[in-house]
């Protein structure tokens, strides 16, 4: 059994260096080669991009899935167990059935509220170059389309956040860094042993956390402006650049860097939609419950934790845990040996009533 488990991280490892690298080569050639490339080269780059990102990722989604249930063992996954089942799902609606039902196979650019990209308001101002780029090949048609996808998918988002709490995208839905934190997490980091976050290392990550989301409103700001007839400066392509250049250094760059150095969820401390969920799980009454019977001070719940939330401390007098970081994850009520823990909202502790 040993034996076996180590064969599955093996293939859990080899699957996540494949996933960084073909990333990171592929989207070096989309957004730095394939506009100074021949037509024919630049449409077999995108095209192979948009391949990967969606057959190639959901294929990796599902069998890693299966792998990870596999080591971690069902005993100790049945909130982990229904994250790996909700990314599954995520995946084959984003990167599968969308993109073949609204003939767009760049669909999960839109997969991600505001916030965190303002792609879609983009794709409302005709006079952008992600406009006019997209409007031959999709038609007025598929644009309507897409942004119809995109608002029925930010509703979906914003009210399973207040329903469910932050779990319902950085647990379930998200495809950016939430599914490869839950995916991968046994694999994580590629190399050396997981790191914990130190005190001073979240207070830097909490100054960065709000640094990300006033460059994020700034961004959205500006061209909710523009849309709304504003007059401002004819900068907004070189804006879109910029916001492309963020993308690729701060948040694709450094997601990877931590899965292979440090820990799955470390984009998760900064990303710019998870603070504004963070806060609306707030208002949902997101916690974590700590009285279910008796803590033993074992630990084992702040280990797990993959955002250095000090959970032990609040068991030890049965306090609940009510935390921004936590993005409802579950590892911590998976692993309690005494079973004292428990995720919970407002309206999931209303449900349990009736």
């Amino acid at each position: 059994m040993a034996a076996n488990k180590k064969l599955e991280l093996r293939i859990l490892k080899a699957i996540l260096w494949t996933y960084i690298i073909l990333c990171l080569i592929i989207a070096g050639l989309n957004y730095g080669y394939a506009s100074r490339a021949t037509p024919e080269i630049s449409t077999f780059i995108t095209e192979f991009w948009h391949f990967y990102e969606n057959w190639i990722k959901t294929i990796f989604i599902i069998v890693c899935g299966f792998l990870t249930f596999k080591i971690i063992g069902s005993n100790r996954s049945i909130m982990r167990g229904k994250n790996l089942i909700g990314f599954i799902i995520a995946a084959i609606v984003v990167h599968i059935a969308g993109p073949i039902l609204l003939n767009n196979k760049e669909l999960y650019f839109f997969a991600m509220p505001l916030p965190w990209t303002t792609t879609p308001l983009q794709l409302f101002y005709p006079e952008s170059s992600f406009y006019l780029s997209r409007f031959p090949i999709w038609g007025a048609a598929g644009i309507s389309a897409t942004l119809v996808f995109y608002v029925c998918l930010s509703v979906v988002v914003f009210i399973g956040t207040l329903l469910f709490g932050r779990r319902w995208q950085c647990s379930t839905l998200c495809l950016f860094n939430g599914f490869a934190a839950e995916v991968f997490a046994p694999a994580i980091p590629l190399l050396g042993k997981r790191k914990k976050m130190t005190p001073k290392s979240i207070k830097v990550f909490s100054i960065l956390r709000w640094i990300f989301i006033l460059m994020a409103l700034f961004f959205t700001v500006r061209w909710i402006l523009l849309l709304s007839g504003v007059p401002l400066a004819n900068d907004f392509n070189l804006m879109s650049k910029i916001e492309v250049y963020k993308y690729l250094s701060t948040e694709l760059l450094m997601m990877m860097f931590f899965w292979v150095a440090f820990l799955g969820r470390g984009y998760c401390y900064y990303c710019p939609l998870g603070t504004v969920l963070s806060l609306i799980s707030k208002w949902a009454g997101q916690r974590i419950v700590t009285s279910k019977t008796k803590c033993i001070q074992c630990n084992q719940c702040n280990t797990a934790c993959p955002m250095s939330i000090d959970i032990k401390s609040q068991a030890q007098n049965n306090n609940i845990v009510t935390n921004l970081r936590c993005v409802g994850c579950g590892h911590c009520v998976d692993v309690c040996p005494t079973k004292t823990l428990s995720y919970t909202t407002n309206f999931l502790t209303w449900m349990n009533k009736k």
